[in-house]
């Protein structure tokens, strides 16, 4: 049995001749690469009708009859395209070993819902033992999402067939914190932009959606028992998100294997929580010992403010069902503290002789109240770089420090005991001229010469989009397939690193990722290096596709 190309223990296509191998080798590839992959030259043809068939052994999770359904469709959009190619390949149909009708889904443990110690394991046999049929084994059903996906990625047209080569695929993800950042503060985002958003995670193995969900330009969170918060703070009535609209988002997640993990960014970022938090909510600064009619952070001084927050969170914790809960802490500007005489006072009172000191009190109130909530928490780096006493159980994202000082600070993080997510390279938000992807692929996050002991305490990572310039009219664009990028740093092997291997790969995926509908962006800079690659062989018609976001 001859193989085309093998991929060991995440080891990609290294030789500098593999990066001009003819399409049809990489019409069939899988994006994140998978931990272990095996391809050969023998190849199945796909039933149109093909069925999917749970084994007897295998317990009953309620979210695989929804699986099922969505990866059929997207296995028969296949014949669809295939029928309007006008792409020529090398193979003949009749030299299939024969048609896959059964794929045979093996289930160890149902987990119900997705959560930081999810097992997304699975193993993919295309072609043996039986070339009829395709066996999957997944720990849990979150192995079947990725294995489904995987397969599905494998397809490719043959002779106008829908094809698949024969592959053993073992894969499981190398840091079970995958997340991208979306913001819907700044600009109000669709529930539609936010679904697609959650597919497209997805699809590229990405398993949580960290929702920046308030900050200082508007409170969209319709909050039940505190509805003044939405009331006053938001851009309108209608640019809010209700309790019910946010559980059917989760519950959209929770579907396609997709944490949901809420941030409400305290106690700087909260100009728009103002009007709806009372008269002592916000601290009033003062110039030349008098009120200058502007706020700054929350005021940490009153208890009210406290009970304020702990009613919501009690909300909160009822409405997003994910373990954790991000508690925000960035960008604090101490100036008004300073300038107010009751914070003064306060802080003589208590012995407070730095501002970081007083930081720690607010910070301390919302740990607790996370705490007495059953609720891990995370932080952003500041939170532990003031000096902020935390404890060991705290999770640190690291944000600042694009050029490269973010290695300090992960080293500094781990080095004190606390667990870290990388954020600070993947911030999609930040735009330049030309190919980005390359730069996100390279970034290694335990590349910071910690120990091993250190490099156990890095959770992951997560990408960014921030929402300044980005609405529901361009935020999908600019994320994908930017981000996929990301994607195959934190789920492949360490060694899988080199953009070179991976540029035709991202260019197949991104095609991939058009015919469903979603519309990512171009990949690849000048594809006239290789008249091959650059363009898609359908064209992408969002309005036809899209039903697959959804």
């Amino acid at each position: 049995m001859k193989f085309l190309s093998a991929f060991f223990l995440g080891n990609a296509l290294t030789n500098a001749a593999d990066r001009f191998l003819p399409p049809w080798q990489y019409d069939g590839t899988v994006w994140p690469l998978p931990q272990s992959m095996a391809v050969t030259q023998e190849f199945q043809i796909l039933d149109a009708n093909i069925q999917f068939v749970l084994t007897p052994e295998s317990p009953q999770c309620d979210i695989i009859p929804d699986i099922f359904q969505r990866y059929q469709d997207l296995i028969r959009s296949h014949f669809k395209i295939a029928s309007s190619s006008s792409k020529k390949l090398k193979f003949s149909a009749s030299s299939a070993a024969g048609i896959i009708d059964t794929i045979e889904v093996k289930i160890i443990n149902c987990e119900n819902y997705p959560s930081q110690n999810m097992n997304e394991s699975y193993t993919l046999q295309v072609g043996s033992p039986t070339p009829e049929k395709v066996e999957l084994t997944a720990s849990a059903e979150w192995g079947v999402i990725h294995g489904l996906e995987s397969f599905t990625q494998m397809i490719h047209n043959i002779d106008y067939r829908p094809s698949v080569n024969s592959t053993m695929i073992t894969d499981w993800p190398r840091f079970p914190f995958r997340g991208f950042l979306i913001d819907t503060s700044r600009h109000y985002l669709p529930i539609s932009v936010i679904k697609a958003q959650i597919t497209a995670l997805s699809w590229n193995k990405m398993n949580i959606l960290h929702w920046h969900i308030v900050d200082l330009q508007s409170f969209p969170y319709e909050s039940q028992v505190l509805p003044e918060l939405s009331f006053l703070g938001s851009y309108t009535p209608l640019h809010v998100y209700t309790i019910h609209e946010i559980k059917d988002i989760i519950e959209f997640a929770r579907l396609r294997g997709v944490r949901v993990v809420p941030e409400f960014d305290t106690p700087g970022h909260t100009d728009a929580w103002g009007p709806g938090g009372g008269p002592k909510f916000l601290t009033p600064c003062y110039r030349n010992g008098e009120p200058d009619g502007s706020h700054g952070p929350i005021n940490p001084i009153y208890q009210e403010n406290y009970d304020l927050m702990r009613k919501l969170f009690t909300e909160v914790n009822e409405v997003f069902r994910d373990s954790y809960l991000h508690l925000g802490g960035d960008e604090v500007p101490f100036g008004c503290w300073k300038s107010n005489p009751d914070i003064t006072a306060y802080m003589a009172k208590n012995n407070l002789t730095t501002y970081a000191q007083l930081e720690q009190v607010w910070v301390q109130g919302m740990v607790d109240i996370a705490h007495d909530l059953k609720k891990n928490y995370v932080v952003w780096e500041e939170v532990f770089v003031n000096g902020v006493k935390i404890s060991n159980e705290t999770v640190v994202e690291v944000w600042k420090g694009r050029s490269g000082t973010w290695k300090d600070t992960m080293n500094a993080v781990t080095k004190s005991g606390h667990k870290a997510i990388l954020a600070s390279p993947w911030y999609l938000n930040i735009i330049s001229y030309g190919v980005d992807w390359e730069g996100y692929y390279v970034i290694e996050p335990t590349d910071f010469n910690g120990t091993a002991e250190q490099n156990k305490l890095v959770m992951g990572g997560s990408a960014a989009m921030w929402g300044e310039f980005v609405d529901g009219t361009n935020i999908l664009q600019r994320i994908w397939p930017r981000a996929s990028a990301v994607a195959e740093r934190l789920w492949s092997d360490k060694s899988v690193n080199q953009p070179g291997p991976a540029r035709w790969r991202l260019n197949e995926w991104r095609c991939k990722m058009l015919a469903r509908g979603l519309p990512a962006q171009p990949a690849i800079q000048n594809p006239n290096v290789n008249p091959n690659f650059g363009y898609c062989p359908y064209p992408f018609d969002p309005f036809n596709n899209a039903h697959y976001l959804f």
